[in-house]
């Protein structure tokens, strides 16, 4: 039933994407190794309301209202579920570069360019391999964090835009701050000092070697729910929890973009394979 609802809710104008939670296993099932609830990271303030959840679905489209019409097909189907959070996204300025999707968030940068340009590099980044120590259908899934991060949209504007690009660490088009173009690397060692890019800015506590990036691929989306709640739809995929996202939100303690976000809530997915392994893992909880 759960494959039927997802798949009514894809149709030509409109993509649908399902994540399993942990709960959905149970006690003794076939779960993938890593999977769990999301915990508290520091300066988090997670409301229940809208955390955690038994199955994610993302669905995307170019129109909003296909999306609409497709959510509405989705919870005609899905009898018996019940919709535990929700959050409608949108990016910005969204485009392709060089093979990589770019789009800008609430506040007024460029983000994308991290991620990997080629499907091969993409996959060794996400999809889990033979080896780890997963369940046999799980090979070939990917582990997906979401985390819904509010932006103190009126504190950041107040602040220049120099000021802004030195707590990132880019410039708001992306191009790096020791004068490096877009499209290679910073020379972060002959900077020790923090001089050119501060030591705590955000993306050189996330990435200090960015000749070794961390092994996840991001895909987020803006959110603007009125009355000043404006942020980001955080969401990236890994073969590993803990060395992709785990270790970067460890790094990015102390940094100092940290008074201007405040996560609110998301959660531990995982995205199975193509095929239908997965639902006699399910089964079998």
């Amino acid at each position: 039933m759960l494959a039927r609802a997802v798949a009514s809710a894809r149709t030509g104008g409109t993509t649908a994407s399902l994540a399993l939670g942990s709960g959905v296993f149970g006690v003794g099932g076939r779960s993938p190794r890593l999977l769990r609830l999301m915990p508290s990271f520091a300066g988090d303030l997670l409301d229940p309301a809208q955390s955690h959840g038994d199955v994610l679905v993302q669905i995307a489209g170019e129109r909003a209202g296909d999306v609409t019409d497709a959510v509405e097909r989705l919870l005609g189907v899905a009898t018996g579920w019940r919709v535990r959070w929700r959050v409608e996204g949108f990016r910005a300025d969204n485009r392709v570069e060089d093979g990589h999707g770019l789009a800008r968030n609430p506040f007024h940068f460029t983000e994308g360019f991290g991620n990997p340009a080629g499907e091969r590099e993409t996959a060794e980044r996400a999809l889990v391999r033979d080896g780890q120590g997963e369940p046999d259908w799980a090979v070939g899934g990917s582990y997906q964090v979401v985390r819904i991060i509010r932006f103190a949209t009126e504190l950041w504007d107040k602040d220049s835009v120099h000021e802004q690009e030195r707590i990132i660490g880019r410039r708001r088009d992306g191009r790096w701050l020791d004068g490096a173009p877009t499209d290679e690397q910073p020379n972060f060692a002959a900077d020790p000092k923090g001089r050119l890019t501060p030591l705590d800015s955000h993306v050189r506590l996330a990435a200090p070697d960015r000749r070794n990036p961390p092994p996840l691929v991001r895909r987020s989306y803006s959110y603007d729910r009125g009355d000043g709640d404006t942020g980001l739809v955080f969401s990236c995929f890994q073969r590993d929890l803990a060395q992709g996202f785990e270790a970067v939100q460890k790094r990015l303690e102390g940094e100092a973009m940290a008074k201007y976000l405040l996560t609110t809530g998301g959660g531990y997915f995982f995205v199975p394979p193509p095929g239908d392994a997965w639902l006699d893992a399910v089964a079998s909880a």
